[in-house]
């Protein structure tokens, strides 16, 4: 593996606050945690449908979006791989993770366009010659966040996933905004640890790591006290 599992540079070091270190036994969800969770896992249970007008309207927007000044020829395009799909077809890439990983995508497009741009187009940093492709990378972010925060139990048993549904009681859409400092953070451990392709898996799992810890700080109650939020680039 390249480079140090371990936070880049202590970029985020210097917080004030102290990791956890056991869970809750007794934690139990209010019922707007309830509500709200059961809805995120509502999303997560949508796969990508070609043949639902909706779903399509999405993939337009994301193409809009991401090239705001070039126009997509169609649905099927080679057109695609510019953004960083495996083929010409996005729609093969997103059984993986289903449709809520398109959702990510678009939501992270739209709210914080700036950062969105600058790991689309990898305009920061000393790039490697062979990159990450930006939307494959994108939907294995989605599956890394939904394994990391528990979403397919039936309820969190680890600091992170119980500390994620307390953010659900400030932020509706704290999952979706977790997801672009997620996806931040994946890059700042690329370019730290100067990885190239072959490496992206270590790079994931150095970011999974990262999140994992910084979720488990003491007073998280709301998606702004994580130290990573400051990333994003609105």
């Amino acid at each position: 593996m390249v480079g140090n599992k371990t936070w880049f540079g202590g970029l985020f070091t210097g917080s004030g606050k102290k990791r956890q270190v056991h869970a809750e036994k007794n934690f139990e969800m209010t019922p707007l945690q309830e509500q709200r969770m059961q809805k995120l896992k509502d999303r997560l249970n949508i796969p990508f449908d070609e043949t639902r007008p909706d779903h399509l309207t999405s993939l337009k927007a994301l193409w809009k979006n991401s090239f705001p000044d070039t126009e997509l020829t169609s649905l099927v395009s080679e057109q695609w791989k510019d953004m960083g799909w495996q083929g010409p077809n996005p729609a093969t890439d997103f059984r993986g993770c289903g449709f809520v990983s398109l959702e990510n995508l678009l939501f992270f497009a739209r709210r914080y366009p700036a950062s969105f741009q600058k790991l689309l187009l990898k305009t920061q940093g000393m790039r490697a010659t062979w990159e990450y492709p930006f939307a494959t990378a994108g939907v294995n972010v989605s599956h890394m966040l939904i394994q990391l925060l528990e979403l397919n139990s039936a309820r969190p048993k680890t600091l992170p996933g119980i500390n994620f549904v307390r953010m659900l009681s400030e932020h509706e859409d704290v999952f979706d905004i977790l997801y672009c400092i997620a996806f931040e953070m994946m890059d700042a451990q690329w370019l730290a640890m100067r990885a190239s392709y072959m490496q992206f898996n270590d790079v994931l799992e150095a970011t999974k790591a990262q999140l994992e810890r910084e979720l488990s700080l003491e007073d998280l109650l709301r998606i702004q006290d994580l130290p990573a939020y400051n990333l994003l680039l609105k």
